[in-house]
């Protein structure tokens, strides 16, 4: 028998959400974003007004973070315990990936299990001693509901948890549901295709590209259609009233932040170019007001900043300026260090091409300043050797061909054929879009 504490607030979710939906499916929203036939309706309020019926006799894990929100901001965990008696179902645990369900640990850092104080749950950390869930902590449930926002690149690690739980789900005989939402940078693909197995890890466990052009249902079949072993009993809930193929920068939705460095939508737009930052001993960011918007390290002073931002100006970067600044990082790389650098302002979302950018800057550091280095220094000297940027990256081959001086374009241009094979693997599991009108599709 479990015990844990209930609020009012929590009593009253599901009526605030089933009624938030139901505005949504009828155009109750105000404002409907520009190329948008009708309002965005997520995966978490179809399957509450539509859909409960997946979770009936039920005990269910919740794996989430603060990013798990309807359009009016109750939690997916709150309004799942609230439908509760409704629908038919048990919430019996909850699984934490990077940064925790609430969102507080920083980059990197373990995250313990607990017991969830708001609801007396269990909090099994899937970014601590496992990212895969063990048997230990599927024991009590049946089907697992995945419900986190992704930002569309190959390294940020959400996706690779709900790969490992799939996985976990598949060897275990549990369900998996996948509650949709919006990628951020639409279905635009870029960059290389990771080199499977030679460069797998946790910041890019599979062949796909550095951004991915998918939602995360889209992702989860694909990983059960192309990648697990043993597939595992999936259901993806789908979005209502997604365009995949402009990017809108509202949505009508608010954004939760889903790590502490991507504070706005629009840092979701430039990590997965500045991002490659990570990987020299420059900072990216972390630890300003602005991450992957500056970078810049305390050995890059006012001349070498203007020089950087006059030689990256000129190269003809879409929907992107770059500024001379300077800033003080109070955690990370240089922490307490005042620093030159340069503040990066995308000026067009549309045209802006993030991972294009993001070798440029690379290029530009290497080209301008000295002291600039791989982050690893000596222990990043030969083709043996396996480096931040080329797990990033997902090949040794941009590491290779930036130190040759090979021009950044056409590094880019040697990934069209990758590209376009990934692109015809992918497209049987994609779910939006003119070409994909129908629900299910690929299930």
């Amino acid at each position: 028998m479990r015990i844990r504490k209930r609020t009012a607030a929590v009593g009253a979710a599901l009526a605030l959400v089933v009624a938030a939906s139901s505005a949504s499916a009828q155009g109750g929203r105000p404002d409907t974003p520009p190329g948008q036939d009708r309002p965005l309706e997520l995966g978490v309020e179809v399957l509450l007004s539509e859909r409960l019926g997946l979770l009936e006799g039920q005990r269910v894990g919740v794996i989430t973070n603060p990013t798990g929100v309807t359009s009016d901001l109750t939690h997916t965990v709150d309004a799942l315990i609230a439908g509760e008696e409704a629908g038919g179902y048990d919430v019996t645990a909850l699984y934490g990936p990077e940064h925790g369900v609430r969102g507080g640990v920083p980059a990197g850092e373990y995250v313990e299990s607990y017991t969830d104080e708001r609801t007396g749950l269990p909090v099994y950390s899937l970014y601590g001693e496992t990212r895969k869930p063990s048997p230990e902590m599927l024991e009590g449930v049946d089907v697992l509901v995945f419900d986190i926002q992704d930002i569309g690149a190959r390294y940020y690690t959400y996706i690779w948890t709900m790969y490992y739980a799939m996985q976990a789900a598949a060897e275990n005989g549990k369900e998996f549901v996948v509650l949709d939402r919006p990628n951020p940078l639409g279905d635009r693909m870029d960059g290389p295709v990771l080199e499977y197995p030679e460069l797998s890890s946790f910041v890019g466990l599979r062949e796909i590209p550095l951004q991915h052009g998918m939602t995360v249902g889209e992702l989860a079949q694909l990983f059960n259609g192309e990648f697990l072993e043993s597939p595992v009993d999936l259901e993806v809930v789908e979005m209502a009233g997604y365009e995949p193929d402009e990017i809108v920068t509202d949505w009508d939705l608010p954004w939760v932040l889903p790590s502490p460095n991507i504070p706005t939508r629009e840092t979701a737009l430039v990590y997965p170019g500045i991002g490659l930052v990570e990987s020299i001993n420059v900072s990216e960011g972390r630890g300003t007001t602005k991450p992957f918007h500056w970078f810049g390290a305390p050995f890059i002073d006012e001349t070498e900043s203007y020089a950087l931002a006059e030689d990256l100006n000129s190269r003809g970067l879409e929907g992107v300026t770059f500024r001379p600044a300077s800033a003080t990082p109070s955690s990370s790389k240089h922490a307490g260090e005042f620093s030159g650098g340069i503040e990066v302002h995308v000026t067009d979302a549309a045209t802006y091409e993030p991972v294009p950018v993001g070798l440029h800057v690379l290029d530009a550091l290497f080209s301008n300043i000295d002291e600039v280095d791989w982050r690893e220094g000596e222990n990043c000297r030969t083709a043996d050797d396996r480096c931040w940027i080329d797990l990033l990256s997902g090949t040794k081959d941009v590491r290779a061909q930036l130190e040759a001086g090979v021009d950044p374009d056409e590094i880019v241009a040697g990934w069209d054929e990758e590209l376009a094979a990934f692109a015809d693997r992918a497209e049987p599991y994609r779910l939006y879009g003119d070409d994909h009108p129908g629900r299910g599709r690929g299930h």
